[in-house]
């Protein structure tokens, strides 16, 4: 899962969606500097992320990267789900929409004291952008795609023009994902729930 299915996958604690999407810029064991209820979100995000990884939707997606790239099908896969989400989105948070969920969500990373200063540092950038609502152009996927590959990956990489793929397998990729997210929804609500 990427930023804007973590974010929403987090329910409503400002400090779970603060882990949700900061999860990946945190290393190793947990609470580590982070406060308790910020590494919690953290945790939530590890803990779905595992579930994905497992779900037979989600490798049915990436089963449908092709073998030049299917080393970086997850990290594709997760972007071409926030594609999806943004673009479903009405689906999963009938009340609020989009625009509004990611400008309150800029609003209460900002006002997170904890941040991880990787994840600090790139969140301006994010938020006068509106990378997540942005999702919902294949352009913009396609761009993230590309500079992931330029700069975020130390190795050289096919990354490039792996958007492609997404618009050749359109139809297998959304039908993936409206499989996977109402029981990825289901058990990150149950695994709050049980904290």
């Amino acid at each position: 899962m990427n930023y804007l299915a973590h974010a929403l996958l987090a329910g409503p604690a400002p400090a779970d969606r603060a882990g949700g999407v900061a999860g990946d810029f945190v290393k190793g064991l947990l609470p580590g500097a982070l406060p308790a209820d910020l590494a919690a979100g953290v945790a939530l995000h590890r803990e779905i992320d595992a579930y994905a990884d497992l779900h037979p939707a989600f490798a049915a997606s990436r089963a449908r990267v092709s073998p030049l790239r299917r080393r970086y099908g997850g990290i594709m896969v997760d972007l071409f789900y926030d594609h999806l989400l943004a673009t479903h989105w009405a689906l999963f948070s009938p009340d609020v929409a989009l625009p509004q969920f990611t400008a309150r969500l800029y609003a209460e990373l900002a006002a997170q004291p904890a941040l991880p200063a990787a994840f600090a540092s790139v969140l301006p950038k994010m938020a006068q952008t509106d990378w997540l609502a942005s999702y919902r152009d294949v352009g913009n996927v396609a761009l993230a795609l590309d500079r992931m590959a330029a700069y975020r990956i130390r190795r050289d990489n096919p990354l490039a023009g792996a958007a492609g793929e997404l618009l050749d397998h359109y139809a297998g990729f959304e039908a993936d994902f409206l499989a996977f997210m109402p029981d990825a929804l289901a058990y990150a609500r149950q695994v709050r729930l049980s904290r």
